[in-house]
């Protein structure tokens, strides 16, 4: 599927010279707003016409994926959520059936919360003897120590809400395959908090102004 990928992300910049190094202080990170700190990747098959879909359909629920689990999630932020999306779709104009009906376009909505645990090796290099003068690979008096590796475990989290739209009307039957032929990531801080929900909303389909079915 031949995508095309668009980034919106602000950032605060500070920069200073001294001695020939650069610096900031503080850390202009910690300066962000939560809407300063929140990108929207959109991704969409460029060979697709968007105005040839008319209709779509929206489960009343959102998946949430956590590493290799899946369930159906229906917390105090997904229903704004849900709401907010499928609006704004209709003012695309889309018309939204209900499940049993037939649609064009099938609608996921996803909360993705994974986890991974990590491991880093800082192994103690012979080439320090040298250093303090003790021969290098020659070790101490014809000895060779032995240099243990040292590790350190780390955990990263990474959560973020995934939209993707679905090609219902040209699905392969040989195949039993669905193309997915939009989609958008949205990371940051605070995108789980249901004040963000308008601006959040907003933004992705502000990147996505081919996606209307009225062109």
């Amino acid at each position: 599927m031949k995508t095309v990928f668009r980034i919106l992300l602000w950032v605060g910049i500070c920069g200073g010279i001294g001695s020939g190094v650069s610096s900031c202080r503080p850390d202009p990170l910690d300066d962000l707003t939560p809407e300063e700190s929140q990108v929207f990747i959109t991704n969409h098959d460029r060979s697709v016409n968007f105005a040839n879909y008319k209709t779509f359909s929206l489960p009343d629920s959102v998946v949430e994926v956590s590493n290799d689990r899946q369930q159906l999630s229906m917390t105090g932020i997904e229903q704004p959520f849900l709401d907010r999306l499928a609006q704004t779709l209709t003012s695309r104009g889309y018309q939204r059936v209900s499940r049993s009906d037939s649609a064009d376009l099938g609608v996921a909505v996803m909360r993705v919360n994974n986890s991974y645990v990590g491991v880093s090796s800082m192994p103690f290099s012979p080439y320090y003897l040298d250093y303090w003068g003790y021969g290098g690979l020659g070790g101490f008096g014809g000895f060779n120590p032995y240099y243990p590796n040292y590790y350190s475990f780390y955990e990263v989290s990474d959560t973020y809400w995934l939209i993707q739209l679905i090609d219902l009307k040209n699905a392969n039957t040989a195949s039993q395959e669905l193309n997915v032929i939009w989609q958008a990531q949205i990371r940051g801080t605070g995108i789980f908090d249901a004040a963000s929900v308008d601006s959040i909303i907003t933004n992705v389909f502000d990147q996505s102004a081919y996606l209307r079915a009225n062109q």
